[in-house]
C-alpha cells in the first residue's frame, strides 16, 4: 500500500525540494505553482512513480487535473494501483 508520505516525498525527491518538504500537504499546488514543476517534470515523475510504485500509466489515462495538487498525484497513485490489482 503506497502512502500519502510515499507519494509526497517521490515529488519533492524529483524537483529537489527537500527544503520544503514539511510544507507540502495534500492541498499544496503543483501544477502552475511550483516553477519546478514543468511539463518535463511531469513526465520524469510518471516514470519514477510506474517504477517506484509499480504502476503502469497509458497516455489517455493523464490529464492536468491529476497533477493539480499533491493529494491529487497521490489519488492518482491510489486509482493506478486499483487497476494493477484488478479491483
Amino acid at each position: 500500500m503506497v502512502e500519502f508520505d510515499d507519494v509526497r516525498r517521490l515529488v519533492i525527491e524529483l524537483l529537489h525540494l527537500d527544503d520544503r518538504i514539511e510544507k507540502f500537504g495534500p492541498d499544496t499546488p503543483l501544477l502552475g505553482s511550483v516553477p519546478e514543476f514543468d511539463s518535463i517534470a511531469v513526465i520524469a515523475l510518471i516514470k519514477a512513480m510506474e517504477e517506484r510504485f509499480g504502476i503502469q500509466v497509458a497516455d489517455d489515462e493523464i490529464s492536468a487535473e491529476d497533477f493539480e495538487t499533491v493529494g491529487r498525484v497521490y489519488e492518482f497513485v491510489q486509482d493506478r494501483m486499483r487497476v494493477a490489482a484488478g479491483v
